[in-house]
Formats: C-alpha cells, sequence, structure tokens
C-alpha cells in the first residue's frame, strides 16, 4: 500500500540551480520594500543637507561677521552682520531647563503607572498622558503667554531673593516673566507626555520573573525598582529624553510666543530676552529678502548638525549601556 506522507519536494520551498532556497514572493517583495525605505530615508536626509548647505554657503559667502560669535541679526544690511551665538545659546539653554525638570518627573510618573498605582487608575492617568502629547504648539504657547507668564512673577521675585547669589537666579531687569527660564518650563510641560509615554512602555516590559525574584530575597517596593525595573530601562530612557530633547531643540510656535526676543546674552535666566533657532526662524523668515531667507537657512542648518549630533550621543549611550540595560534579556 503506497504512502501518504508527503515527500519532501511537497513541503520545501523552491530551490534555485545552485542549492539556494529561491524563498517565497511575498518574503521578496517584504525585502524590496525594507531596503527601499531605509535608501529612501538616507536619500531625503542628504537632500536635506545638501539644500541646507548650498543655500547656507550663499550667506555665508557675503556675511561680513563671525557667524559662530556674532551677536547681531541684520542680514538686510550693507553688508549685512549675521551671527548666531545669542540663537545658540538660547536653544541649548533653554532645553536644558526643560530636560533638568521634565526627564525626573517623567521617570516617576511612569514608574507610579506601572509600577505603584492602581490597575482602574493607572488607565485612565495612562491615556491623560497620552493625550497631552497631542495638544498642538500653539495651543500650549497661548497658554504659556495668557497664563504662565504672568504667574511666573511671583515665582521668580522668591528665586531671586532667595537665590540671587547663585548668579543664574540673580534678576537684573523690571519686566514680565518672557525670559529663557520661562521658556525652559514650556518646553518641560511640553514634552513631558513624550518621555513619560516611551519610559512608562519600556518599565512595562521588564521581565516579571526579575521582579519576583527580587522580592522573594526580601527587596521592598523600592529595591525591586531600584535593582531591576530601572536597569532593564535605563537605555529606554534615554532614547525617551532623547526624543523629548529633540522636541524641545526644534519647538517654534511656542517659544515664539512666550519669549521677548533680544540679540543679547545674559547668564541671569529670569532677565527678559535671548533667542533659539526656530523662533528666530518664524519670526523672521516672512519679512526677509531672499539674501535674509539664505541666512535663516545657514541656522537652520547649525540646528540640523546640532539635532543630529544629539541623536548620534543617544546612540552612543544606549550601545555602551545595553548589556546592563536588559536589552539582550
Amino acid at each position: 500500500m503506497a504512502s501518504t506522507t508527503p515527500t519532501q519536494t511537497d513541503t520545501a520551498p523552491p530551490v534555485s540551480q545552485s542549492g539556494r532556497s529561491t524563498g517565497r514572493a511575498g518574503d521578496k517583495i517584504f525585502s524590496g520594500l525594507s531596503q527601499g525605505s531605509g535608501i529612501l530615508l538616507l536619500v531625503i536626509m542628504a537632500s536635506i543637507a545638501v539644500f541646507l548647505s548650498y543655500r547656507a554657503s550663499i550667506a555665508l559667502s557675503d556675511n561680513k561677521g563671525n557667524f559662530l560669535t556674532t551677536f547681531d541679526w541684520d542680514p538686510s544690511a550693507t553688508p549685512p552682520v549675521f551671527g548666531i551665538a545669542v540663537l545658540l545659546f538660547g536653544t541649548v539653554v533653554s532645553s536644558i531647563i526643560a530636560m533638568a525638570i521634565a526627564v525626573p518627573i517623567a521617570v516617576g510618573i511612569a514608574l507610579f503607572i506601572s509600577h505603584y498605582a492602581p490597575r482602574k487608575l493607572a488607565g485612565p492617568l495612562s491615556y491623560v498622558v497620552d493625550l497631552l502629547a497631542a495638544v498642538p504648539s500653539i495651543i500650549y504657547g497661548v497658554w504659556g503667554a495668557l497664563v504662565l507668564v504672568p504667574y511666573l512673577g511671583g515665582l521668580n521675585l522668591w528665586l531671586d531673593e532667595y537665590f540671587g547669589w547663585t548668579y543664574l537666579f540673580d534678576k537684573t531687569q523690571v519686566g514680565v516673566a518672557r525670559s529663557i527660564f520661562t521658556v525652559g518650563i514650556l518646553l518641560a510641560i511640553m514634552i513631558l507626555p513624550i518621555v513619560t509615554s516611551v519610559s512608562r512602555e519600556v518599565f512595562l516590559q521588564v521581565p516579571r520573573m526579575n521582579e519576583e525574584a527580587a522580592l522573594a530575597l526580601g527587596a521592598t517596593r523600592w529595591e525591586v525598582i531600584r535593582l531591576s525595573v530601572l536597569p532593564f530601562g535605563r537605555s529606554g530612557v534615554i532614547s525617551a529624553s532623547m526624543l523629548g530633547l529633540g522636541r524641545a531643540l526644534g519647538e517654534t510656535m511656542a517659544v515664539a510666543t512666550v519669549l521677548s526676543p533680544s540679540f543679547l546674552i545674559s547668564g541671569h535666566l529670569l532677565d527678559p530676552g535671548g533667542g533659539t533657532f526656530a523662533q528666530n526662524i518664524a519670526a523672521k523668515f516672512g519679512e526677509a529678502n531672499e539674501f535674509g531667507r539664505d541666512a535663516l537657512i545657514a541656522s537652520g542648518l547649525v540646528l540640523f548638525v546640532l539635532t543630529l549630533l544629539v541623536n548620534g550621543t543617544a546612540r552612543l549611550i544606549i550601545a555602551r549601556r545595553k548589556d546592563f540595560s536588559g536589552a539582550n534579556a
């Protein structure tokens, strides 16, 4: 009686003359689409870099000031003089303030949702946090101008009274709180949902047996988090922080609504004035001539490079810490 068991040729994938499996058509299509998407992304990034570099070279060739150290921004003058010293200072300082405020709070909220809050509370709280990430920037800007700026006046006076000796919080000018410090607080509020959401998802991926093993050894809830959760999610928190930093560096409308711009560098964070790359581009682009737009594009190139450096640094940090973050678990 003949056997009905399927032979190897009935189930094995097609084999080429060289002996290698040719694979299914769907696998080939998926592989081609994946490779094409990666190549397309590289082409887009390279095109942006070439465009920015070309237009920036036109402006920099006629600039009579030092692009990196000049405080003025007057590309329409004869001869044109402009520089990014104030913009670079304001962008970096406001982003540092935002990260210093947002990251610890975001990690605390993420830990509360993932390991402390009851399930009935964790679900709605996670929804509210995710909803905050969808609020448009202009809404944050209007809220900051109408609510945050007036109410920060009292905080500025308190900081000046008790921490004015630090120089950073020494308020030397009278005026409303349209300062780099206010921008940093607003940016912290804006990036808080992003950092919280990503960190929460990372903490939820901690292997349950790691936590149960720590509890079996008599560890407290905090010791479990310190010994099991935080080491596992360290690289994820770094990634979340870099996502938030990327938004802080490029935020435009909210900063333009809150900040009182001026081309002066001051270490007194509570004094009105300062500027950022994105805010300056948004404020000056509409009224700039052709050469002025090239100058703004040159500043955009610096922001582009700064963002690439931040992301590259984050990748290096994650690569160095992946052995301790649980990424290989």
